[in-house]
C-alpha cells in the first residue's frame, strides 16, 4: 500500500475524492491530500460523508481505505470528480450488531467498525471490472456483492469473497 500511495503522490500531488451517498443522497468532493500531506478539512469532510448513516454517528476513517478508493478509480480510468457511490462506510457497534444478527453475511467484527471499509459501485461501470481492479492492487479485502450493486474493499488482510 505504501507503494502505491507513492506512485500516487508522484503522479498527482492532489488526492480527493467525490461521493454520493446512496442512503442519504448527499454529495461531497473532498480534496484529502495536497502538497506531500493529508488535509485535516479534506479529511474531516469524508469523516462526515462516510459516517453511519443509521446513527448519524462518525469515526476517523484510515487514510490508506481514501488513497486505496483513489487507485481503484484511477485502475479504472475514472475522472477524479466522478462521484463513486457509497453504500456503507462506517458502522457503528450498534449498526453492526443489528446487521450481522440479521445476516451471517455482516462479519461480527467487521472492517467497516474500524473505519477501514466501504460498499461502493461506480455508476458506469461494471461492478466485476470495479472487482478486477480492486483485487488488482492487492491492498486488502475485497467482497463482490453483484445482487446487491456493490463491492467491498477494505484495508484489512489480503483476501477476498463472492
Amino acid at each position: 500500500m505504501a507503494a502505491l500511495s507513492e506512485r500516487a503522490s508522484a503522479r498527482s500531488p492532489e488526492r480527493r475524492l467525490a461521493l454520493f451517498n446512496a442512503n442519504t443522497g448527499e454529495r461531497y468532493d473532498a480534496c484529502f491530500f495536497a502538497n506531500g500531506r493529508y488535509r485535516a478539512d479534506g479529511l474531516a469532510e469524508l469523516n462526515h460523508a462516510m459516517r453511519d448513516w443509521r446513527t448519524g454517528a462518525t469515526r476517523t476513517m484510515d487514510p490508506k481505505l481514501l488513497d486505496l478508493l483513489v487507485h481503484v478509480r484511477d485502475r479504472l480510468d475514472v475522472s477524479s470528480h466522478k462521484p463513486l457511490r457509497l453504500v456503507s462506510a462506517y458502522r457503528s457497534p450498534k449498526t453492526n450488531g443489528r446487521m450481522h444478527a440479521r445476516s451471517h453475511g455482516v462479519a461480527s467484527k467487521s472492517q467497516h467498525m474500524l473505519g477501514k471499509a466501504t460498499d461502493i459501485a461506480i455508476p458506469g461501470v461494471h461492478l466485476n471490472r470495479l472487482r478486477d481492479a480492486a483485487l488488482s492492487l492487492r491492498a486488502g479485502g475485497v467482497g463482490y456483492y453483484p445482487h446487491d450493486g456493490f463491492v467491498h474493499v477494505d484495508t484489512g488482510a489480503l483476501r477476498h469473497w463472492s
